[in-house]
């Protein structure tokens, strides 16, 4: 397979769209098929990971690989994170649980000395109570016979039992146990649980402990004692077999607990795993391997695959975006069960395994920080006093798990919205295709700074003679009912004035008919008159389906004209906003057949991992531009349907003004579920009709207000965050009435030195519920640079919102 980087362009269903480049470069290079002789990437420039061109000498992707990246919170950056000093030391045991061990215990033997003693009032009357009067003398706890002095042997179990339970559950001694030992590494955690096991064992069997000269814990006399009653004599005992399993069992029970404590299960699994890995010459060692020694396909069993990699690594013939192109495609052979195939590809291609259709292996220049295995782009650093201790100095990032739920950032002209948030993002989406991870469109207008041409495999430059591509309207689309959804929501889906419904019924009656007589839908032109009514298009295209064939549309095309002129067709509304389309700075552009036609349709990020930009028109085409964004936005939506898609897809509209619809902001909310997710910038939530402030803003996952924004913009984000409960402290200063004389004439004089009366503080503390940001805290005390961020991730992590320092 090739990936269709060789095959000829539309010869099958789903092609790959090639490399934006002028119409006469030559066409891509075959890949290579066979790993690199050393020392062919020598001419490339020796940089570390993550800048300059592939494939120089990179003597850091090692280093890159193996530095750790713990598991944290939403949008921190985990690359060399650090969790908080006090996060990461053990916590102490508080001195009030020491004091609160040595009490119960103290406690617990007074009373099991004074038991012992029969000092205890009415010790003896739960005894009586539940057992036969015949067992003891009249009057007194004296047993009569066998009966009563095995029940009292029972009853004194019983009470030691109890006595040891509520001493233990009083002083905490499992939070003591735990903090001793239960957090000591292996195997001084076993020994310790091994000392404690043998020194309780001393004292239910003294005698099987040489010296032991005490007398034994009431444990092992109360089970014999319970037997012999139940069982009514001592017949059961004069089985050696018997009685050995009694000894066995309570011994199994009284070390029962410091197993568990020790955790011996799973320090002997442990102990047996290095016994078969020293046992077996060819097995990689216990120990964790680092990632620049390849742990997975190792540990698997494909250590060919595993060493060619880690050579490749040393040699500096890979980068990151090879390593994680690698990783993932390893992911994927062991979820198929196809480890031969990996290795055989790897062994075959080297590190330009896999390598993306376009045959990029790296972007001609990066402008931010970026962590491929983990799927980060690090756009600054948590900062501010309501950072909690988790996010305190840590990196602030954004990831497919977080940009899947969609993110909105609000802020105005130059508050850094493409410079520090779409800019970057963008160039990790576009690093990330390289990996096959995901597949990205950007639209913005032309010369916004989201990459060079090189970093894209399709550059769209609507109105642009040169360009490459033109749209597709119809985004590869031969369901007449689909194409005409997105269309009407593209025309009409900001107009109050014409419903969806009937916009969407109105086109699909015309490009039914039109597509059933000529094999494709209509270019825009053709749309534009038939939507206008003229009668000679109309018959003209109702001649073309024969009655036979197609009664079916001739019906719908009937039902097209005669709606056509009436006071509730859309065909007015939809031609006047495909008119904005159909002007001669477009005329080469929207094209659907003919031979010098070149769409690209956008169906094709759900088949593969493409990197697309699209290019909006200026010069005085602002109200087009808004059309085509709607365009884009609403195909996207239908394309990404398809669940099946192995990789994220991302949209990314650097300017949504007048794009966001009712429609829209429904369908944003099922994109979660359907591996996509949706960038949107404004300048103002103004941007967007009233209607739709609360919806939007309740549709994404992630929502991001930088510095310079309105009151009336804050106060939208203020509700959307809601509110938090604080505690507050309120201190009054009372005057001090002295009722003694001494005590007023020593206040007066006090009152004299100082010019103050004598007053007490009075403190109020209560909890009370505020908003997390107000909006004239929005408004006036972020400062410039920042931006206050929320996150929610796709498994329902949230980070709340906090201060973001976007220069860090």
């Amino acid at each position: 397979m090739d990936d269709g980087t060789q095959d000829v362009r539309g010869t099958h269903a789903n092609p790959v769209p090639r490399p934006a480049m002028p119409r006469d470069a030559p066409t891509t290079p075959p890949r290579p098929s066979s790993p690199p002789a050393p020392g062919a990437y020598e001419q490339y420039p020796q940089e570390g990971p993550g800048h300059g061109q592939l494939p120089g000498r990179r003597p850091g992707v090692a280093e890159w690989l193996d530095t750790v990246r713990p598991a944290a919170a939403p949008g921190i950056w985990r690359f060399g994170h650090r969790p908080p000093k006090a996060a990461r030391t053990p916590d102490r045991l508080p001195s009030i649980t020491v004091v609160g061990l040595l009490i119960p215990l103290v406690v617990a033997l007074l009373v099991w000395s004074l038991w012992r003693q029969g000092a205890l009032p009415y010790q003896w009357a739960p005894l009586k109570l539940l057992t036969p009067d015949d067992w003891w003398w009249g009057g007194t706890v004296s047993p009569k016979g066998t009966q009563g002095r095995e029940a009292m042997v029972v009853y004194d179990g019983v009470f030691f039992a109890v006595l040891v339970y509520a001493a233990g559950r009083l002083g905490s001694w499992s939070d003591v146990v735990r903090h001793f030992v239960g957090r000591r590494p292996q195997p001084a955690r076993a020994l310790f649980a091994v000392a404690g096991a043998l020194i309780a064992l001393s004292l239910v069997f003294p005698g099987a402990f040489p010296g032991a000269g005490w007398d034994p814990l009431p444990v092992v006399d109360p089970v014999f004692s319970l037997i012999v009653l139940v069982s009514g004599g001592y017949g059961l005992f004069t089985s050696q077999l018997f009685t050995d399993a009694l000894y066995a069992l309570i011994t199994l029970l009284v070390v029962w607990p410091f197993a568990r404590v020790g955790a011996w299960w799973a320090y002997a699994g442990e102990l047996a795993a290095r016994r078969r890995a020293a046992a077996d010459p060819v097995a990689p060692p216990a120990a964790d391997l680092p990632r620049s020694q390849w742990p997975g396909p190792r540990h698997a069993g494909q250590y060919q695959a595993a060493d060619l990699l880690a050579a490749e690594v040393a040699a500096g013939r890979m980068n990151d975006v090879d390593c994680a192109r690698v990783e993932r495609a390893w992911e994927a052979a062991r979820g198929e069960a196809r480890p031969a195939a990996f290795t055989e590809t790897v062994l075959r291609q080297g590190a330009a395994a896999w390598t993306h259709p376009s045959g990029a292996r790296d972007l001609p220049g990066r402008t931010a920080r970026h962590d491929l295995l983990e799927g980060q782009v690090r756009i600054g650093r948590w900062a501010g006093e309501r950072t909690p201790r988790d996010y305190e100095g840590a990196g602030a990032a954004l990831g497919a798990e977080t940009l899947g739920t969609s993110l909105l950032l609000v802020g105005p002209s130059g508050s850094g919205k493409t410079r520090h948030v779409t800019g970057p993002v963008t160039e990790a989406l576009t690093l990330q295709a390289l990996t096959g991870a995901c597949a990205v469109v950007a639209v913005c207008a032309a010369g916004t700074p989201l990459g060079p041409d090189t970093a894209y495999d399709v550059v769209v430059r609507i109105g642009d003679p040169a360009s490459v591509h033109d749209l597709d309207p119809y985004a590869g689309s031969d369901d007449p009912d689909e194409a005409a959804a997105f269309l009407a929501e593209a025309l009409v889906g900001d107009l109050d004035t014409v419903g969806g419904q009937s916009a969407a019924t109105a086109l699909a009656q015309l490009l039914g008919p039109y597509r059933a007589a000529h094999g494709h839908f209509p270019p825009l032109p053709a749309l534009r008159e038939l939507l206008e009514g003229d009668p000679g298009a109309l018959a003209s295209l109702r001649a073309a389906l024969p009655a036979d064939e197609h009664a079916v549309m001739r019906r719908e095309l009937d039902a097209r004209m005669r709606q056509s002129g009436s006071t509730v067709d859309a065909g007015p509304a939809l031609a006047d906003r495909l008119a904005l389309l159909d002007r001669p700075a477009f005329a080469e552009f929207f094209g659907t057949a003919g031979p010098g036609s070149r769409p690209f349709s956008l169906r094709a990020v759900a088949h593969h991992p493409l990197r697309v930009r699209i290019d909006l028109p200026e010069r005085g085409h602002e109200e087009a531009a808004r059309l085509i964004t709607r365009l884009v936005l609403a195909q996207f939506h239908t394309v990404v349907r398809d669940t099946r898609r192995p990789h994220f897809a991302c949209l990314v509209l650097d300017d949504a003004t007048g794009a966001v619809t009712a429609e829209s902001v429904r369908r944003v909310q099922g994109l979660r579920s359907r591996n996509a997710g949706v960038v949107l910038a404004l300048r103002s939530v103004a941007d967007v009709p009233e209607a739709l402030h609360g919806p939007l803003l309740g549709a994404v996952g992630c929502r991001m207000a930088l510095a310079g924004v309105t009151t009336w913009d804050g106060s939208r984000f203020a509700q959307a965050w809601g509110t938090e409960w604080v505690e507050t402290k309120e201190v009054a200063k009372h005057t001090v009435f002295a009722h003694q004389p001494m005590t007023r004439a020593i206040h007066a004089l006090r009152k004299l030195v100082t010019g103050r009366a004598v007053t007490t503080d009075a403190v109020t503390t209560r909890q009370v519920e505020r908003e997390r940001w107000s909006a004239s805290q929005l408004a006036h005390e972020v400062p410039p640079g920042h931006a206050v961020l929320s996150l929610t991730g796709v498994r329902g992590e949230h980070a709340p919102p906090l201060l973001v320092d976007l220069r860090d």
